[in-house]
């Protein structure tokens, strides 16, 4: 049966398509981080929003994941509790092609859930979007990001200079990271063991 996955878990944690009724939890976590995040999510220079904002923010998610505009995931912990960051496989690049987004909530850094929520994306999108490629970008100065895709066996092809547009209107250079589709099964995100799920509940993977 063909995806988009809607709901992936893994080990630790559940990645699933944003819901209007994650708001209160997904605010909770952006206001918590916003220090964290901000030197490298420009979006987060739009925070913190009301309550009523973020409902129509996750509408927004929710409806292009629906029409395959775009798939944009919430990190949960294992019994959905609480939001640990989120990520996403956004089409950017074209038709055959995927780009793995992430952010972690300031609490949660460092305990590779990153690197857990990518590679579980990246066997989605391999797996089951049936892509050729697959892409993370960011901050050269983001170090803590840049070690993720190195950890997955994602290979670092360029920098591409002043394409970031920064919230004070400065433009940094971004870290092109790319996995192919052949390099796949040798690659550790392979062999991370996950399930995922289609949007009535049937298993993809």
């Amino acid at each position: 049966m063909a995806g988009p996955a809607y709901r992936v878990e893994t080990a630790r944690l559940v990645l699933r398509c944003w819901e209007p009724a994650d708001a209160p939890l997904l605010k909770t976590a952006v206001d918590a981080s916003l220090d964290h995040l901000r030197p490298w999510m420009p979006w987060a220079s739009d925070e913190p929003m009301d309550l009523g904002a973020k409902v129509e923010q996750l509408r927004e998610f929710r409806g292009r994941f629906d029409l395959g505009e775009d798939f944009i995931y919430g990190i949960f912990d294992r019994d959905e509790q609480r939001v640990l960051g989120g990520t996403g496989l956004h089409p950017r690049s074209g038709p055959t092609s995927r780009e793995i987004g992430y952010w972690i909530h300031a609490d949660h850094a460092g305990k590779g859930l990153a690197t857990e929520a990518a590679g579980a994306l990246t066997r989605v999108a391999v797996e089951v979007d049936r892509m050729a490629r697959v892409e993370i970008r960011c901050d050269p100065a983001n170090e803590a990001s840049a070690r993720v895709p190195a950890k997955l066996g994602f290979r670092h092809e360029a920098t591409l200079r002043g394409v970031l547009p920064m919230p004070d209107g400065s433009l940094h250079d971004a870290m092109v990271w790319a996995l192919l589709a052949r390099e796949y099964p040798a690659s550790p995100s392979a062999a991370i063991e996950l399930s995922a799920y289609a949007a009535a509940g049937v298993r993809l993977v």
